[in-house]
């Protein structure tokens, strides 16, 4: 019991928090997962000779990249000011 209650003490001070955490998901977690996806691509596409398959899945890689990009530099915001801009003038 006296864990928790230095735990919630700690929290509500805002001397732990998940910042150390996220850092280490980006700096690890995220190039691992894209070896990952750069090694399948390769193997399931390259190894067949269809290199218009493996282009049209690289696409869709580049595009879920520049989404997790936005979400972790925090750039998001700007962009979606932008765009409401090109509607409200």
């Amino acid at each position: 019991m006296t864990t928790m209650t230095t735990l919630d003490t700690l929290a509500a001070s805002g001397q732990i928090g998940t910042g150390n955490v996220s850092k280490w998901l980006i700096d690890n977690v995220i190039p691992l997962v894209l070896l990952a996806v750069a090694v399948l691509l390769l193997w399931l596409g390259g190894g067949k000779g269809d290199n218009a398959g493996v282009m049209r899945r690289l696409a869709g890689v580049v595009i879920a990249l520049a989404i997790i990009g936005l979400a972790v530099s925090g750039a998001g915001v700007n962009v979606g000011q932008w765009i409401a801009g090109l509607f409200t003038g």
